[in-house]
């Protein structure tokens, strides 16, 4: 068969399940090594193991691996391996085939994720489960200083959360290269019930300071999520007057991301002094959605800033 037809054929027949048709092409192939077991597919570099486990095909994985002998450590140009693929999709039995087989359980693919990190992405705890009971190390970090829990974190599955400090407790007392905590990415992404836990079980200084300044409250009044700074100052003492590196309080910074109900909250509720300048130019919140307002189309939430910021 021409390299062309096969290149189209063998990953088709793989995500369409057709197992004895695939059997049958790969059994016509003369040269297994070349054109199976060390081909690399498409643009992406992956192998038919790679295809295989990404689409949870168990009968066409074991044969792959008992009966044409290919590596389960083979790795793409991402340097992905089959055990990434299936603890992506969620591919139970796929999973627990590779380990079966020997994969590496902490391998890491570009920018050093590990099959537990793509795991965390998909809030899927079964997955998480088997990975951390095979002996998956939930401390490690990507290139960016990001853990495990940094990442479910984000996501706001709060089962995922809880199993994670369950069997790793002080898995919470991390930071990333710019020195940001999970709270800080919980508040940020609006992930309000793994906010309460993170309070609860965790001890995370009050207005712990990112590499530019910014504080949990700040990142919650920044992207709109006032249930989350609500809390942050009920029970963990926010400081709602803190300013970031360059002077902005979280009044300026919810000027810039045009956060009128933010505003609306820290001027009327708190009390925050509306002309409060930032830096030392003086610049108000005034000032920033006003700016704000030249990028933007009419009509845009940064004119309701300037209303705010005016009225109040």
């Amino acid at each position: 068969m021409e390299e062309g037809k096969i290149a189209n054929l063998f990953p088709r027949l793989i995500r369409e399940g057709r197992f004895t048709l695939l059997q049958e092409e790969i059994e016509k192939i003369p040269d297994l090594d070349r054109d199976v077991r060390q081909k690399h597919w498409e643009k992406s570099g992956d192998t038919l193991l790679h295809f295989t486990a990404r689409h949870g095909q168990l009968d066409i994985l074991r044969y792959l691996t008992e009966i044409v002998g290919m590596n389960v450590e083979l790795v793409n140009r991402d340097y992905k391996r089959p055990l990434h693929e299936a603890a992506s999709m969620g591919h139970r039995d796929c999973l627990l085939y590779l380990l079966e087989q020997g994969a590496a359980i902490d391998c890491l693919k570009k920018a050093d994720w590990t099959p537990l990190m793509m795991a965390c992405t998909r809030r899927n705890l079964e997955i998480i489960r088997d990975l951390v009971q095979h002996g998956a190390n939930p401390r490690l970090k990507n290139k960016d200083g990001w853990n495990c829990f940094h990442i479910a974190s984000r996501e706001g599955d709060p089962g995922v959360v809880q199993y994670l400090l369950d069997a790793s407790p002080d898995i919470w007392d991390t930071e990333s290269r710019i020195r940001r905590t999970p709270l800080h990415t919980a508040a940020m992404h609006g992930c309000l019930e793994v906010v309460k836990i993170l309070l609860e079980r965790c001890h995370y200084m009050p207005d712990s300071r990112d590499h530019c300044g910014v504080t949990p409250f700040m990142d919650a009044i920044q992207n709109g999520h006032l249930d989350i700074a609500r809390v942050l100052l009920e029970e963990h003492q926010a400081d709602y007057k803190v300013r970031d590196a360059l002077g902005n309080q979280p009044l300026h910074r919810a000027a810039i991301t045009g956060q009128d109900d933010g505003l609306r909250f820290l001027v009327s509720d708190l009390g925050v002094e509306v002309d409060e300048g930032a830096t030392n130019l003086g610049i108000t919140a005034l000032h920033y959605a006003a700016k704000r307002c030249t990028w933007l189309p009419q009509g845009n939430t940064h004119h309701a800033c300037v209303s705010s910021c005016r009225q109040d």
